[in-house]
């Protein structure tokens, strides 16, 4: 077969109007499922059997015929079945030339095999014409519409007639249909569905460490410290009281990775004076998983927000409370009313507020339903300026809270400083470099790099002058 679209072998002028009568080559549950939504679309489905007699699980309005008398009723063929069952069907190669196989079959591990499933298939039948398809689609989301599930399939074939009618066919059961290329696509695509939250697994990791991180700094500073030189038990606070500061910490921390390596990106953009030199692998990882990681962080400050409402109902909250309130009455004092304190506490929760309504439309925005219908400068506007600013806000949310705990010894338990105080390094560190970054005279060397120009390169345009030119 030709792997190209300008020397396809053609169907006949037909091709599109035979659609109307699909065949399913197995009656699994992916058959089953496949055939009743091609039925509820209006194609007429036949179903290819060993055994056409068993047909009581199949949908109600679908026909079951042998593989020979199924083969002869429709030019597509969805083959419904294991790879290592294939040899069944090279006994009538002859009635499937010229047909379009879909194979939407997967395997129980990657790379399972030397070649893909499909690639196998073309080679047992090469006078058909086979296309991978609908194997990232499973039978539960065919069933239940696809309004709960991923509504993308993935088609890639060497026959673009072919692949034409398998997307078509794709597009009429309100599926979005994706060209992936030419066949030797179709390991990659069998691969797919054996990947677990591949772009997961470094915010995941990142916060399962930062949180055991600080959860066992806080627990040390905090509890086994109390306990230690007082003779306290304070243990009661690692349910709430930790959990709500190592949350936020690593929140903060987290929504500071997701803009860090665009900041180290632009820096090594100008230490070498172009853009066409490849960034390290492990900053091109870091930059692909950002999203991942904003998300991630975005689940932390909503644990933090639910922990924070929580507050004034805790016994240990209300207790202390009624302690100070009757000391008071004891010693007969009243507490004045500090307007500077008033002023710091009604800061410390705006800034939290408007922080984390800006983090939840950054979030919203990277859905795939929301982002595609914006285009790309107000998508960087939201996930790149309203993304630092929020960055800002959350920083500065926890600066009122405790920006002068360093200032004091007392509060270096065993000479470690607060967790607080930690938090904030890598967030202050983004912050003053994207500050450097947008001066005009940073800025300005950054956006002619981007645009093509080079410093000191044989190969950039150069005027009369001999000054090389900005593209």
């Amino acid at each position: 077969m030709e792997n190209n679209c300008f020397n396809m072998t053609p169907l006949g002028p037909d091709a599109h109007n035979t659609l109307g009568t699909v065949c399913i080559f197995g009656t699994g549950d992916f058959g089953r499922s496949l055939g009743l939504r091609l039925l509820q679309a209006g194609y007429s489905v036949v179903f290819g059997s060993r055994n056409p007699q068993n047909s009581s699980l199949l949908p109600k309005g679908a026909q079951v015929l042998s593989h020979l008398e199924a083969a002869q009723t429709s030019r597509i063929i969805f083959i419904a079945v294991h790879r290592e069952n294939y040899e069944f069907l090279s006994a009538f190669s002859q009635e499937l030339s010229g047909k379009v196989l879909v194979d939407i079959s997967n395997n129980l591990r990657k790379n399972q095999y030397p070649e893909s499933n499909a690639e196998y298939l073309a080679k047992l039948l090469p006078q058909a014409n086979v296309v991978k398809a609908f194997n990232t689609v499973s039978a539960w989301a065919l069933q239940s519409g696809s309004l709960d599930a991923s509504r993308q399939v993935f088609v890639c074939g060497d026959n673009c007639e072919s692949k034409q009618m398998v997307m078509d066919s794709a597009r009429s059961l309100g599926l979005t249909a994706l060209d992936q290329g030419s066949l030797l696509a179709a390991k990659e695509l069998e691969n797919y569905p054996l990947q677990l939250f591949p772009l997961w697994r470094l915010p995941m990791y990142i916060a399962m460490g930062l949180t055991a991180a600080f959860f066992i700094y806080c627990v040390l500073t905090e509890i086994v410290y109390t306990f230690v030189t007082e003779g306290k038990d304070h243990s009661f606070m690692i349910v709430v009281s930790i959990a709500n500061r190592v949350f936020p910490i690593v929140s903060l921390i987290m929504l500071a990775l997701c803009y860090l390596p665009g900041v180290i990106a632009a820096i090594l953009q100008l230490y070498n004076g172009t853009k066409y030199k490849r960034f390290p692998d492990w900053l091109d990882k870091w930059m692909l998983c950002r999203k991942q990681l904003g998300l991630v962080a975005l689940a932390l400050a909503f644990l933090h927000v639910l922990y924070s409402l929580v507050i004034p109902i805790r016994y240990y909250v209300s207790h202390h409370r009624y302690i100070y309130t009757v000391s008071q009455l004891k010693d007969n004092k009243s507490l004045m009313f500090d307007n500077s304190v008033a002023w710091r506490n009604d800061s410390f929760y705006s800034l939290g507020i408007l922080g984390f309504g800006l983090y939840v439309l950054l979030g919203i925005t990277s859905l795939p339903s929301v982002s595609n219908m914006v285009n790309w400068r107000e998508f960087r506007f939201v996930q790149s300026k309203l993304g630092h600013i929020t960055l800002l806000l959350c920083t500065a949310h926890t600066l009122v809270y405790d920006w002068n705990a360093f200032l004091y010894a007392s509060r270096y338990r065993w000479y470690l400083p607060p967790a607080n105080v930690l938090s904030l390094i890598v967030p202050c560190i983004v912050l003053v470099l994207k500050l450097i970054l947008i001066t005009p005279c940073v800025d300005r060397v950054i956006t002619r790099i981007r645009q093509g120009w080079e410093r000191k390169s044989a190969h950039a345009p150069h005027d009369t002058s001999g000054q090389p030119l900005a593209l």
